[in-house]
Protein backbone atom coordinates (compact mmCIF):
# COMPACT_ATOMS: atom_id res chain seq x y z
CA UNK A 1 0.00 0.00 0.00
CA UNK A 2 1.32 3.50 -0.71
CA UNK A 3 2.27 5.78 2.10
CA UNK A 4 -0.21 8.53 1.22
CA UNK A 5 1.01 11.52 3.18
CA UNK A 6 -1.00 14.60 3.94
CA UNK A 7 0.28 16.96 1.24
CA UNK A 8 0.90 20.08 3.35
CA UNK A 9 0.84 23.38 1.55
CA UNK A 10 1.32 26.83 3.00
CA UNK A 11 -0.69 28.90 0.59
CA UNK A 12 -4.12 27.54 -0.15
CA UNK A 13 -7.14 26.35 1.78
CA UNK A 14 -10.87 26.93 1.64
CA UNK A 15 -11.74 29.69 4.05
CA UNK A 16 -14.39 32.30 4.65
CA UNK A 17 -14.32 35.32 2.41
CA UNK A 18 -13.63 37.59 5.36
CA UNK A 19 -10.02 36.39 5.66
CA UNK A 20 -7.58 38.81 4.10
CA UNK A 21 -4.86 37.93 1.63
CA UNK A 22 -2.22 39.58 3.77
CA UNK A 23 -3.16 37.52 6.79
CA UNK A 24 -3.05 34.34 4.77
CA UNK A 25 0.36 34.97 3.26
CA UNK A 26 1.84 35.98 6.59
CA UNK A 27 0.28 33.31 8.81
CA UNK A 28 0.46 30.46 6.36
CA UNK A 29 4.21 30.62 6.04
CA UNK A 30 4.92 29.87 9.68
CA UNK A 31 6.46 26.42 10.06
CA UNK A 32 3.67 23.86 10.16
CA UNK A 33 0.96 26.54 10.17
CA UNK A 34 -1.96 26.95 7.82
CA UNK A 35 -4.57 29.67 7.37
CA UNK A 36 -7.55 29.40 9.70
CA UNK A 37 -11.10 29.29 8.39
CA UNK A 38 -13.19 32.31 9.30
CA UNK A 39 -16.58 31.46 10.74
CA UNK A 40 -19.63 33.38 9.70
CA UNK A 41 -23.09 32.77 8.41
CA UNK A 42 -23.43 32.97 4.66
CA UNK A 43 -19.74 33.50 3.85
CA UNK A 44 -18.78 32.12 0.46
CA UNK A 45 -15.99 29.59 0.17
CA UNK A 46 -12.82 30.90 -1.42
CA UNK A 47 -9.39 29.58 -2.35
CA UNK A 48 -6.02 31.27 -2.35
CA UNK A 49 -4.45 30.47 -5.71
CA UNK A 50 -1.17 31.08 -7.48
CA UNK A 51 -1.13 32.52 -10.98
CA UNK A 52 1.28 33.90 -13.59
CA UNK A 53 0.90 37.18 -15.46
CA UNK A 54 2.93 35.93 -18.40
CA UNK A 55 5.13 33.08 -19.66
CA UNK A 56 8.27 34.47 -18.01
CA UNK A 57 6.62 36.02 -14.98
CA UNK A 58 7.14 35.24 -11.34
CA UNK A 59 3.95 33.95 -9.69
CA UNK A 60 1.46 36.00 -7.73
CA UNK A 61 -1.29 35.05 -5.27
CA UNK A 62 -4.94 36.00 -5.11
CA UNK A 63 -8.08 34.90 -3.30
CA UNK A 64 -10.77 33.59 -5.66
CA UNK A 65 -14.28 32.16 -5.23
CA UNK A 66 -14.65 28.38 -5.13
CA UNK A 67 -17.72 28.69 -7.35
CA UNK A 68 -17.90 30.57 -10.61
CA UNK A 69 -19.59 33.99 -10.33
CA UNK A 70 -23.02 34.70 -11.76
CA UNK A 71 -21.59 36.67 -14.66
CA UNK A 72 -20.07 33.40 -15.93
CA UNK A 73 -22.90 30.98 -15.17
CA UNK A 74 -25.93 33.11 -16.08
CA UNK A 75 -26.40 33.41 -19.85
CA UNK A 76 -28.60 32.24 -22.71
CA UNK A 77 -26.61 29.26 -23.98
CA UNK A 78 -28.00 25.76 -23.97
CA UNK A 79 -27.59 23.65 -20.86
CA UNK A 80 -24.36 21.65 -20.73
CA UNK A 81 -24.66 17.84 -20.75
CA UNK A 82 -24.88 16.16 -17.36
CA UNK A 83 -21.49 15.16 -15.93
CA UNK A 84 -22.71 11.63 -15.20
CA UNK A 85 -22.19 10.86 -18.91
CA UNK A 86 -18.45 11.53 -18.79
CA UNK A 87 -16.21 8.92 -20.39
CA UNK A 88 -12.94 7.97 -18.66
CA UNK A 89 -9.96 6.92 -20.77
CA UNK A 90 -6.73 5.48 -19.32
CA UNK A 91 -3.69 7.16 -20.87
CA UNK A 92 -1.42 4.86 -18.90
CA UNK A 93 -1.94 2.29 -16.17
CA UNK A 94 1.34 1.16 -14.69
CA UNK A 95 -0.04 -0.47 -11.56
CA UNK A 96 -2.92 -0.58 -9.08
CA UNK A 97 -4.40 2.73 -7.96
CA UNK A 98 -3.40 1.81 -4.40
CA UNK A 99 0.25 1.89 -5.48
CA UNK A 100 0.33 4.76 -7.95
CA UNK A 101 0.07 8.54 -8.11
CA UNK A 102 -3.16 9.06 -10.04
CA UNK A 103 -3.26 12.12 -12.31
CA UNK A 104 -6.66 13.05 -13.74
CA UNK A 105 -6.81 15.32 -16.79
CA UNK A 106 -10.05 16.95 -17.90
CA UNK A 107 -10.85 19.58 -20.47
CA UNK A 108 -13.20 22.53 -20.38
CA UNK A 109 -14.78 24.31 -23.32
CA UNK A 110 -14.72 21.21 -25.53
CA UNK A 111 -18.06 20.26 -27.09
CA UNK A 112 -19.18 16.70 -27.74
CA UNK A 113 -17.70 16.95 -31.22
CA UNK A 114 -14.36 18.24 -29.88
CA UNK A 115 -13.46 15.45 -27.47
CA UNK A 116 -10.86 14.12 -29.89
CA UNK A 117 -9.29 17.59 -29.83
CA UNK A 118 -9.26 17.46 -26.02
CA UNK A 119 -7.50 14.10 -26.06
CA UNK A 120 -4.87 15.44 -28.44
CA UNK A 121 -4.38 18.61 -26.37
CA UNK A 122 -4.16 16.58 -23.17
CA UNK A 123 -1.54 14.29 -24.66
CA UNK A 124 0.54 17.25 -25.85
CA UNK A 125 0.39 18.84 -22.39
CA UNK A 126 1.33 15.59 -20.67
CA UNK A 127 4.22 15.01 -23.06
CA UNK A 128 5.55 18.51 -22.32
CA UNK A 129 5.27 18.16 -18.54
CA UNK A 130 6.77 14.67 -18.52
CA UNK A 131 9.73 15.82 -20.59
CA UNK A 132 10.93 17.72 -17.49
CA UNK A 133 13.02 15.90 -14.90
CA UNK A 134 12.27 14.23 -12.61
CA UNK A 135 8.81 13.71 -14.13
CA UNK A 136 10.46 12.12 -17.16
CA UNK A 137 12.26 9.43 -15.19
CA UNK A 138 9.39 8.72 -12.80
CA UNK A 139 6.41 8.75 -15.16
CA UNK A 140 6.06 5.03 -14.45
CA UNK A 141 4.86 5.84 -10.92
CA UNK A 142 1.78 7.56 -12.37
CA UNK A 143 -1.54 6.31 -13.59
CA UNK A 144 -3.06 8.92 -15.91
CA UNK A 145 -6.77 9.21 -16.66
CA UNK A 146 -8.62 11.44 -19.13
CA UNK A 147 -12.17 12.47 -18.18
CA UNK A 148 -14.35 13.86 -20.96
CA UNK A 149 -16.10 16.91 -19.53
CA UNK A 150 -18.42 17.82 -22.39
CA UNK A 151 -19.39 21.50 -22.72
CA UNK A 152 -22.32 23.12 -24.52
CA UNK A 153 -20.07 25.88 -25.92
CA UNK A 154 -16.61 25.76 -27.45
CA UNK A 155 -13.99 27.88 -25.67
CA UNK A 156 -14.07 29.39 -22.19
CA UNK A 157 -15.34 32.58 -20.63
CA UNK A 158 -13.08 35.62 -20.75
CA UNK A 159 -11.41 34.63 -24.01
CA UNK A 160 -10.48 36.88 -25.68
CA UNK A 161 -12.14 39.62 -23.64
CA UNK A 162 -13.77 39.86 -20.23
CA UNK A 163 -17.27 40.17 -21.68
CA UNK A 164 -17.18 36.81 -23.47
CA UNK A 165 -19.28 34.19 -21.65
CA UNK A 166 -19.36 30.49 -22.53
CA UNK A 167 -21.45 27.68 -21.10
CA UNK A 168 -18.88 25.06 -20.12
CA UNK A 169 -18.77 21.97 -17.95
CA UNK A 170 -16.35 23.36 -15.36
CA UNK A 171 -17.19 27.09 -15.67
CA UNK A 172 -13.56 28.01 -16.43
CA UNK A 173 -13.02 31.73 -16.87
CA UNK A 174 -10.22 34.23 -17.47
CA UNK A 175 -10.32 37.67 -15.84
CA UNK A 176 -10.92 35.89 -12.55
CA UNK A 177 -11.07 38.56 -9.84
CA UNK A 178 -10.33 41.14 -12.56
CA UNK A 179 -6.99 39.49 -13.41
CA UNK A 180 -6.83 38.68 -17.11
CA UNK A 181 -4.41 35.73 -17.03
CA UNK A 182 -5.94 34.13 -13.95
CA UNK A 183 -7.92 31.10 -15.15
CA UNK A 184 -10.31 29.91 -12.43
CA UNK A 185 -12.73 26.99 -12.24
CA UNK A 186 -15.67 25.88 -10.17
CA UNK A 187 -13.94 23.36 -7.87
CA UNK A 188 -17.18 21.56 -6.99
CA UNK A 189 -17.66 20.78 -10.68
CA UNK A 190 -14.03 19.65 -10.95
CA UNK A 191 -14.68 17.27 -8.07
CA UNK A 192 -17.79 15.86 -9.76
CA UNK A 193 -15.77 14.90 -12.82
CA UNK A 194 -12.61 13.84 -10.97
CA UNK A 195 -14.62 11.42 -8.87
CA UNK A 196 -15.49 9.50 -12.02
CA UNK A 197 -11.89 8.38 -12.50
CA UNK A 198 -10.72 5.28 -10.59
CA UNK A 199 -8.70 7.55 -8.31
CA UNK A 200 -7.47 11.15 -8.27
CA UNK A 201 -4.47 12.55 -6.44
CA UNK A 202 -3.80 15.50 -8.78
CA UNK A 203 -6.05 17.14 -11.39
CA UNK A 204 -5.12 19.05 -14.54
CA UNK A 205 -7.83 21.21 -16.15
CA UNK A 206 -7.03 22.10 -19.75
CA UNK A 207 -9.06 25.00 -21.09
CA UNK A 208 -9.82 25.09 -24.80
CA UNK A 209 -7.98 28.35 -25.50
CA UNK A 210 -4.88 29.85 -27.07
CA UNK A 211 -4.79 32.58 -24.42
CA UNK A 212 -1.93 32.30 -21.93
CA UNK A 213 -3.09 31.68 -18.40
CA UNK A 214 -3.77 29.30 -15.57
CA UNK A 215 -3.88 28.89 -11.81
CA UNK A 216 -2.63 26.57 -9.11
CA UNK A 217 -4.88 25.23 -6.37
CA UNK A 218 -3.29 22.99 -3.75
CA UNK A 219 -5.03 21.57 -0.71
CA UNK A 220 -3.70 20.26 2.59
CA UNK A 221 -7.16 18.72 3.07
CA UNK A 222 -9.09 17.80 -0.09
CA UNK A 223 -12.30 19.73 -0.80
CA UNK A 224 -15.59 18.14 0.23
CA UNK A 225 -16.16 14.94 -1.73
CA UNK A 226 -12.70 15.01 -3.34
CA UNK A 227 -9.58 12.90 -2.90
CA UNK A 228 -7.17 15.10 -4.87
CA UNK A 229 -4.61 17.42 -3.27
CA UNK A 230 -4.06 19.80 -6.16
CA UNK A 231 -5.64 21.30 -9.27
CA UNK A 232 -3.71 23.11 -11.99
CA UNK A 233 -5.52 24.99 -14.76
CA UNK A 234 -3.83 25.87 -18.04
CA UNK A 235 -4.61 26.78 -21.65
CA UNK A 236 -4.63 24.04 -24.26
CA UNK A 237 -2.93 25.82 -27.14
CA UNK A 238 -0.47 28.20 -25.55
CA UNK A 239 3.01 26.65 -25.79
CA UNK A 240 4.10 27.86 -22.33
CA UNK A 241 1.02 27.08 -20.23
CA UNK A 242 2.14 23.51 -19.44
CA UNK A 243 4.81 24.98 -17.15
CA UNK A 244 2.02 26.10 -14.82
CA UNK A 245 1.14 22.45 -14.27
CA UNK A 246 4.77 21.47 -13.81
CA UNK A 247 5.27 24.22 -11.21
CA UNK A 248 2.08 23.42 -9.31
CA UNK A 249 3.00 19.75 -8.99
CA UNK A 250 6.13 21.01 -7.26
CA UNK A 251 3.87 22.28 -4.49
CA UNK A 252 1.37 19.42 -4.39
CA UNK A 253 3.79 16.51 -4.74
CA UNK A 254 7.20 17.82 -3.62
CA UNK A 255 5.87 20.19 -0.94
CA UNK A 256 8.29 22.72 -2.37
CA UNK A 257 8.10 26.38 -1.42
CA UNK A 258 8.12 29.16 -3.96
CA UNK A 259 11.64 30.49 -4.40
CA UNK A 260 10.68 34.04 -5.31
CA UNK A 261 10.21 37.08 -3.10
CA UNK A 262 7.90 40.08 -3.07
CA UNK A 263 9.26 43.62 -2.92
CA UNK A 264 8.58 45.14 0.46
CA UNK A 265 8.13 41.86 2.35
CA UNK A 266 11.47 42.40 4.10
CA UNK A 267 12.99 39.90 6.52
CA UNK A 268 11.81 36.33 6.96
CA UNK A 269 9.84 36.31 10.23
CA UNK A 270 9.85 32.59 11.01
CA UNK A 271 12.44 30.41 12.77
CA UNK A 272 12.34 27.63 10.16
CA UNK A 273 10.60 26.25 7.10
CA UNK A 274 9.40 22.71 6.46
CA UNK A 275 10.15 22.95 2.74
CA UNK A 276 13.27 21.24 1.42
CA UNK A 277 14.22 24.19 -0.79
CA UNK A 278 14.11 26.96 1.83
CA UNK A 279 16.68 27.50 4.59
CA UNK A 280 16.89 30.15 7.28
CA UNK A 281 20.67 29.87 7.45
CA UNK A 282 23.30 31.00 4.97
CA UNK A 283 25.87 28.72 6.62
CA UNK A 284 27.02 26.46 3.81
CA UNK A 285 27.65 23.59 6.20
CA UNK A 286 24.24 23.59 7.86
CA UNK A 287 21.88 24.51 5.03
CA UNK A 288 19.40 21.75 4.22
CA UNK A 289 21.12 21.04 0.91
CA UNK A 290 24.72 21.01 2.14
CA UNK A 291 25.26 17.66 0.39
CA UNK A 292 24.76 19.42 -2.96
CA UNK A 293 26.85 22.55 -2.34
CA UNK A 294 29.12 23.51 -5.22
CA UNK A 295 27.47 21.18 -7.72
CA UNK A 296 26.62 22.46 -11.17
CA UNK A 297 22.83 22.50 -11.35
CA UNK A 298 20.38 21.73 -14.19
CA UNK A 299 19.09 25.31 -13.90
CA UNK A 300 22.49 26.68 -14.91
CA UNK A 301 23.38 27.81 -11.38
CA UNK A 302 25.84 26.38 -8.91
CA UNK A 303 24.24 25.08 -5.72
CA UNK A 304 24.81 27.56 -2.90
CA UNK A 305 22.77 29.84 -0.65
CA UNK A 306 21.00 32.62 -2.53
CA UNK A 307 19.15 35.16 -0.41
CA UNK A 308 15.43 35.69 -0.96
CA UNK A 309 12.60 33.19 -1.24
CA UNK A 310 9.32 31.96 0.21
CA UNK A 311 8.04 35.51 -0.55
CA UNK A 312 10.59 37.30 1.71
CA UNK A 313 13.65 39.31 0.71
CA UNK A 314 16.17 38.77 3.50
CA UNK A 315 17.01 36.20 6.15
CA UNK A 316 15.87 33.29 3.97
CA UNK A 317 17.77 31.34 1.32
CA UNK A 318 17.17 29.17 -1.73
CA UNK A 319 19.57 26.73 -3.43
CA UNK A 320 19.98 28.37 -6.86
CA UNK A 321 19.70 31.68 -8.62
CA UNK A 322 16.68 30.49 -10.54
CA UNK A 323 14.51 27.42 -11.00
CA UNK A 324 11.03 26.35 -12.03
CA UNK A 325 9.90 27.13 -8.47
CA UNK A 326 11.10 30.75 -8.86
CA UNK A 327 9.95 31.68 -12.36
CA UNK A 328 8.45 30.02 -15.41
CA UNK A 329 11.31 31.53 -17.41
CA UNK A 330 13.15 28.49 -16.05
CA UNK A 331 12.04 25.07 -17.22
CA UNK A 332 14.04 23.01 -14.72
CA UNK A 333 13.90 22.04 -11.07
CA UNK A 334 17.18 22.44 -9.24
CA UNK A 335 18.87 19.41 -7.65
CA UNK A 336 17.16 20.11 -4.33
CA UNK A 337 13.76 20.33 -5.98
CA UNK A 338 14.35 17.12 -7.90
CA UNK A 339 15.22 15.29 -4.72
CA UNK A 340 12.07 16.57 -2.99
CA UNK A 341 9.94 15.60 -5.96
CA UNK A 342 11.33 12.07 -5.96
CA UNK A 343 10.47 11.78 -2.28
CA UNK A 344 6.97 13.03 -3.09
CA UNK A 345 6.50 10.51 -5.87
CA UNK A 346 7.27 7.69 -3.47
CA UNK A 347 4.95 9.18 -0.85
CA UNK A 348 2.06 8.45 -3.20
CA UNK A 349 3.41 5.49 -5.17
CA UNK A 350 5.21 2.19 -4.66
CA UNK A 351 8.09 0.91 -6.76
CA UNK A 352 7.10 -2.72 -6.13
CA UNK A 353 3.62 -4.26 -6.17
CA UNK A 354 2.28 -7.80 -6.35
CA UNK A 355 -0.96 -9.59 -7.11
CA UNK A 356 -0.14 -12.10 -4.36
CA UNK A 357 -1.94 -10.86 -1.22
CA UNK A 358 0.32 -10.12 1.74
CA UNK A 359 -2.45 -10.58 4.30
CA UNK A 360 -2.72 -14.36 3.91
CA UNK A 361 -0.10 -17.06 4.46
CA UNK A 362 1.56 -18.70 1.47
CA UNK A 363 2.85 -22.18 0.75
CA UNK A 364 6.60 -22.72 0.70
CA UNK A 365 6.29 -23.78 -2.95
CA UNK A 366 4.05 -20.90 -4.02
CA UNK A 367 5.49 -18.41 -6.50
CA UNK A 368 5.83 -14.90 -5.12
CA UNK A 369 5.82 -12.70 -8.21
CA UNK A 370 6.35 -8.95 -8.00
CA UNK A 371 6.12 -6.12 -10.51
CA UNK A 372 8.45 -3.13 -10.59
CA UNK A 373 7.17 0.27 -11.65
CA UNK A 374 8.53 1.12 -15.12
CA UNK A 375 10.79 3.97 -14.02
CA UNK A 376 13.89 4.90 -16.01
CA UNK A 377 16.52 7.60 -16.54
CA UNK A 378 17.47 9.05 -13.17
CA UNK A 379 15.77 6.17 -11.35
CA UNK A 380 17.79 3.14 -10.27
CA UNK A 381 15.59 0.72 -8.30
CA UNK A 382 17.17 -2.37 -6.73
CA UNK A 383 15.04 -5.37 -5.68
CA UNK A 384 16.25 -7.46 -2.75
CA UNK A 385 14.74 -10.46 -0.94
CA UNK A 386 14.88 -11.29 2.77
CA UNK A 387 13.95 -14.22 4.98
CA UNK A 388 13.26 -13.21 8.58
CA UNK A 389 15.18 -10.00 7.99
CA UNK A 390 18.30 -11.62 6.51
CA UNK A 391 19.09 -10.77 2.89
CA UNK A 392 19.23 -13.60 0.35
CA UNK A 393 21.79 -12.07 -1.97
CA UNK A 394 21.52 -14.72 -4.68
CA UNK A 395 17.91 -13.66 -5.32
CA UNK A 396 18.66 -9.94 -5.85
CA UNK A 397 16.69 -8.71 -8.84
CA UNK A 398 14.57 -11.85 -9.21
CA UNK A 399 10.94 -10.96 -10.02
CA UNK A 400 9.53 -14.35 -9.01
CA UNK A 401 10.71 -16.72 -6.27
CA UNK A 402 9.24 -19.30 -3.95
CA UNK A 403 9.82 -19.20 -0.20
CA UNK A 404 11.48 -22.60 -0.43
CA UNK A 405 13.98 -21.30 -3.00
CA UNK A 406 14.94 -18.63 -0.48
CA UNK A 407 15.25 -21.19 2.32
CA UNK A 408 11.93 -20.36 4.00
CA UNK A 409 10.21 -23.68 4.63
CA UNK A 410 9.05 -23.42 8.26
CA UNK A 411 5.62 -22.15 9.23
CA UNK A 412 5.67 -18.52 10.28
CA UNK A 413 8.87 -17.52 8.49
CA UNK A 414 8.73 -14.12 6.83
CA UNK A 415 9.65 -13.48 3.19
CA UNK A 416 10.11 -9.84 2.20
CA UNK A 417 10.66 -8.17 -1.15
CA UNK A 418 12.14 -4.67 -0.86
CA UNK A 419 12.85 -2.10 -3.56
CA UNK A 420 15.07 0.90 -2.87
CA UNK A 421 15.82 3.56 -5.44
CA UNK A 422 19.59 4.05 -5.52
CA UNK A 423 19.32 7.07 -7.85
CA UNK A 424 22.20 9.54 -7.79
CA UNK A 425 19.56 12.29 -7.75
CA UNK A 426 19.06 11.55 -4.03
CA UNK A 427 21.76 12.29 -1.45
CA UNK A 428 19.77 12.72 1.75
CA UNK A 429 19.58 9.38 3.64
CA UNK A 430 16.10 10.26 4.86
CA UNK A 431 14.88 10.73 1.31
CA UNK A 432 16.63 7.51 0.28
CA UNK A 433 14.70 5.65 2.97
CA UNK A 434 11.46 7.17 1.66
CA UNK A 435 12.14 5.67 -1.80
CA UNK A 436 12.01 2.17 -0.31
CA UNK A 437 8.91 0.01 0.01
CA UNK A 438 8.46 -3.62 0.98
CA UNK A 439 6.01 -6.51 0.65
CA UNK A 440 6.04 -9.27 3.28
CA UNK A 441 4.47 -12.72 3.30
CA UNK A 442 4.42 -15.42 5.98
CA UNK A 443 4.84 -19.10 5.23
CA UNK A 444 2.03 -21.46 6.25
Amino acid sequence: MPRHGSARTRWIVSVGAAATVAALLAGANAAGAEPVSVAGSGTAATHEVEYFDGPGAEPRHKRVPAQAPARVTVHRSATAPAPTAAAVTPVQETGPVSGRLDLVVMGDGYTAGQQADFHADAQATLDAVFAIEPYASYRGLFNIWLVDATSADSGVSGDPTAGVVKNTALSSYFFCEETERLLCVDTSKVTTYADQAPASDIVFVIANSTKYGGAGYSFSTPPTGASYHGVATMSSDNPQSYLIGAHELGHSIGLLADEYQYAGYGAYPYPSSDSANISVTADLGTSKWYRWLGEQDPTGSVIGTYEGGDYYETGVYRPTGTSLMRTLASTQFNHVGREAMIKGFYTYADAVTSTVPTGTRVRATQALSVQLAPVSGLASPVLTWYVDGKQVTRATGDLSVTPAELGAVRSGQRVTATVTDTTAAVRDPGVRAATSNSLTWRVR
